[in-house]
């Protein structure tokens, strides 16, 4: 994974700008008010930081259909040339219109960065990783911030600072940028599939994931070009299959994976699968009235992941850190020993007993690697006995396997499936658990065979018909040519795309108005008012250096909060953080509304002011901060992606501006007490939006992401109306 890692670190250099860029104009706008005479003109002040966002909003209304044509690479080299040239013009600035000039570019180049790297990393990382990988964007923003501050509070200090000198500093790093985009950073595979340069895409998956096979990840991008239209749940019994068998039973359908080989026999059921039944009747914990108004989406979700989100310490049944392409040996290692200690728990709570050692079998789920028989290999993949033979058994991330089967109408259309095994319910959760791989073939009749169920959907593959073991076995897969047209507006009428909509803009706008962005570009200012110059009256410096070596000490405070986030956005999930950092947010705003109003004194308002500042800045970077954006990265489907995020990257530019441009005249009518009760107010609303609104979608690979939306949208509304 080394290839994915860097590249997203490289494409993270944008947001590290964009951080420089929000910490140099808080603190050098004080200089610019004085040289300006801009303390009588606030409209003025607020125009030259908001200039920046007006830029961003500009470029973002075009930045995701244009990235969707030309390319991912193309529009951040485009934001690295916009960044340097918005510090030339920026550290020349002989007037306060040159000025506004510099920040319109530098804004340009902010907005490119912020709306495609999200969309950049989510687009090549693997999705065990995706969200740790995302988290990135808001680490380098905040130590952009940190470094940006130090410099500023460095020439603080000097008889005679120069504002320009602080603002044109960005044309250093923008440079480095620059170079990294050009000489190291590789396109988007998926970017190139859509486009249908296949040869492309797998040289860079190939330099992505460090392995020359990359077959079957290639196969889930093309199959990612599908609009999901008539994708079904579909539940099955599974058994392996031999090479040589014949499926004659008219209730038994057989199911290709990806790798040569990679066969299972399975019965269509209905009413046993975990997912199946949520799809069709919502979540069976569905009690209360809150519970009532969760959106049944939510539900669809939860049924895939280690907690439903109503049901509080209830397992699932099913076991999505397994049968992953992107594993490593050493982690598998790990893994086994402690999805043994989770079996041994799981069988308790279900009063299934397995004392015999036979039954070690059904303790591993369907795509383990750590089945019976199976031999570790230190590529991260593993050699499975099936059918005779030593055969590969990749995943495409999160537990799921992607497999094909014909259509049973006749035609000889190949129809995708994305499978995931899960738990028996009721009296067959204990006789229904176990690996069909780490099975003989001949044992199929009379072994415990494995319950999955599948997102199926016609295939985008260019393949009409098949004769061997795989679609994919002679590694030639093109996309049909229907799968490679351009993205249509009609597409965003899709129920799916609809819905993931309404959670991106949600999300976006409610960030916003939370007031992050609207603090971090006045903190100088906030602190001051709330007289942190009395805490650091001692060091003998003025209050003007004594906010900004606050600002900097709370941007270095930032950064082991976004590094505990980092770890814990793919264990602990993304609705799981927002869901607990949000009330603590709401907490620390009444805290700092209560001690602006009631008279504490001086040293007491001062400190409490501060640390509720710090405890804000610190929770918001660990959910409600990079989440939004993470998400909006994942929920949409390849072929509108650009547009989607354009959508909600609007979304956030003109939250941004409203409560940029807004803030200083609040200040001076309600005070810091009114501003951030304000706040308090939309936290408490984006809490229960989150509760209801917002699914969980760690470790899911894209593409099931998308078709999730799709299913969810059609199957589980008309139910929720019932």
């Amino acid at each position: 994974m080394r290839g994915a890692v860097f590249a997203a670190l490289a494409a993270t250099m944008g947001n590290l700008l964009q951080g420089w860029d929000n910490a140099t104009i808080a603190g050098s706008i004080m200089y610019i008010k004085r040289e300006f005479n801009l303390e009588t003109q606030p409209k003025l002040e607020g125009l030259i930081v908001a200039m920046s966002l007006i830029g961003a909003t500009v470029i973002t209304t075009f930045s995701g259909p244009v990235s969707d044509s030309v390319g991912r690479r193309p529009m951040l080299i485009i934001s690295s040339l916009l960044y340097s040239l918005g510090g030339v013009v920026m550290l020349w600035s002989p007037n306060v219109y040159v000025l506004l000039l510099g920040r319109l570019l530098d804004g340009f180049g902010v907005g490119l960065a912020v709306t495609l790297v999200p969309v950049y990393i989510s687009e090549t990382a693997p999705p065990e990783i995706r969200g740790q990988l995302n988290t990135l964007p808001q680490f380098t923003g905040s130590g952009g911030m940190f470094l940006s501050y130090c410099m500023v509070f460095g020439m603080s200090l000097m008889d005679a600072p120069s504002w320009r000198l602080m603002l044109g500093v960005l044309l250093i790093p923008s440079l480095f940028y620059l170079g990294l985009m050009v000489f190291y950073l590789p396109e988007s595979p998926r970017w190139l599939v859509s486009k249908g340069k296949m040869n492309e895409a797998k040289k860079v998956l190939q330099r992505l994931r460090g392995k020359e096979d990359v077959i079957g990840e290639l196969a889930l991008l093309i199959e990612g070009l599908g609009t999901g239209d008539n994708t079904s749940i579909e539940e099955y019994v599974m058994g392996p299959a031999n090479d040589e068998e014949v499926t004659t039973d008219k209730d038994q359908i057989k199911l290709y994976g990806a790798e040569h080989g990679q066969s299972w026999i399975a019965k269509p059921v209905t009413g046993q699968s975990m997912l199946g039944m949520v799809s069709r009747y919502g979540s069976m914990a569905h009690q209360g009235s809150m519970a009532n108004m969760m959106d049944p989406l939510v539900t669809l979700f939860g049924s895939v992941h280690d907690k439903l989100p109503q049901t509080g310490s209830m397992r699932s049944a099913i076991f999505p850190n397994f049968g992953s392409m992107f594993n490593t040996a050493a982690d598998d290692n790990g893994r086994q020993e402690n999805w043994e200690v989770e079996s041994q728990g799981e069988d308790t709570a279900s009063d299934v007993e397995h004392d015999d050692s036979d039954d070690n079998n059904l303790r591993s789920p369907l795509l383990s690697p750590h089945a019976p028989g199976a031999v570790s290999q230190s590529n991260g993949g593993s050699m499975l006995m099936q059918s005779g033979e030593l055969v590969n058994s990749t995943g495409i991330g999160g537990g799921w396997q992607l497999a094909y089967k014909k259509a049973q109408d006749g035609t000889g259309e190949l129809k995708r499936v994305y499978l995931h095994q899960e738990a028996g319910m009721g009296s067959m959760r204990g006789s229904m658990r176990g690996s069909v791989l780490s099975l003989p073939p001949s044992d199929l009749h009379d072994s415990p065979l494995v319950q999955a169920a599948g997102l199926v959907s016609q295939s985008t593959l260019n393949i009409k018909d098949f004769k061997g073991e795989s679609p994919l076995e002679d590694g030639n897969i093109q996309p049909s040519a229907a799968a490679t047209t351009g993205p249509s507006w009609r597409e965003l009428f899709e129920p799916g795309v609809k819905r993931a909509l309404v959670v991106g803009m949600g999300m976006q706008i409610l960030q916003q108005f939370s007031g992050i962005n609207g603090v971090l570009y006045y903190t100088p200012q906030i602190l001051s008012q709330a007289g942190v110059d009395v805490l650091l009256s001692n060091l003998g410096i003025s209050s003007d250096s004594a906010s900004l070596l606050i600002s900097a000490l709370t941007t270095l405070l930032m950064l082991p909060s976004i590094g505990l986030a980092m770890r814990l956005m793919d264990i602990s999930g993304r609705r799981f953080l927002l869901l607990n950092t949000l009330p603590v947010l709401i907490g620390s705003l009444i805290v700092l509304v209560l001690s602006n109003i009631i008279d504490m004194g001086t040293v007491i308002h001062a400190t409490l002011s501060t640390i509720s500042v710090i405890v804000y800045f610190c929770c918001f970077v660990m959910g409600f901060g990079p989440i939004p954006n993470i998400l909006c990265s994942e929920i949409f489907p390849t072929r509108v992606r650009g547009i989607c995020i354009a959508i909600c990257a609007l979304t956030f530019w003109f939250g941004d501006i409203i409560v940029t441009y807004s803030l200083p005249a609040l200040l001076s009518s309600i005070g810091l007490a009114g501003v951030f009760g304000i706040y308090a107010v939309v936290c408490t609303i984006s809490w229960f939006f989150v509760y209801l609104k917002v699914p969980e979608t760690k470790g899911m690979p894209l593409e099931v992401i998308s078709e999730f939306f799709n299913v969810g949208a059609r199957q589980t509304e008309p139910e929720k109306n019932m």
